[in-house]
């Protein structure tokens, strides 16, 4: 999220394209098209992050710019030419990085925090420990918060690390 997402599509031909149109699969959502024989584009519920990446004639790649998670889904451009009608899917995916936080209490239970990521974060411990216990929360928008508990009152290390896991990046933390 927040970054730019450029879709593909196969260039034809300048001579043989009539029309080239992306979709996206859902009725009221962007239809962006480019009819070369009356040099004209077309925008239909599109806002203005999404667009071409360079020129429809020369290149059809879409460009989504900032991406978000409501652009989430399968695309379809489709190309006519004088050989035919030649449909193309792609699906969108998109990574949220989770914010990390680490703080612990009196009694020395250290709290690991990953919220709102997309996917979820995976959270562990150094050193490893049978103590530590993990909740998670889903959020209406589709991220996932998960929050690690690890209890080193007992313990004879001076400090515990938590690790956080994500595509969109790997964070540690030390307390």
């Amino acid at each position: 999220a927040g970054h730019e997402a450029v879709l593909s599509c196969p260039n034809i031909s300048e001579v043989s394209l009539v029309m080239v149109t992306w979709k996206r699969s859902c009725s009221s959502c962007c239809l962006l098209s480019y009819r070369r024989d009356k040099n004209k584009t077309t925008r239909l519920n599109c806002s203005e992050r999404i667009t071409w990446k360079y020129s429809p004639v020369s290149d059809h790649a879409l460009h989504i710019y900032p991406v978000n998670l409501r652009d989430e889904g399968n695309y379809t451009c489709e190309i006519v030419s004088t050989e035919g009608n030649f449909p193309f899917s792609s699906s969108l995916t998109v990574i949220v990085p989770p914010m990390v936080t680490l703080t612990h209490d009196k009694s020395r239970v250290a709290v690991c925090q990953a919220s709102a990521g997309k996917p979820p974060a995976d959270i562990s411990w150094i050193p490893a420990s049978n103590h530590s216990s993990e909740e998670e929360f889903h959020h209406p928008n589709g991220t996932v918060t998960r929050v690690s508990y690890f209890g080193w009152a007992n313990s004879s290390f001076p400090s515990v690390t938590c690790l956080v896991t994500h595509p969109a990046m790997n964070q540690t933390l030390v307390m």
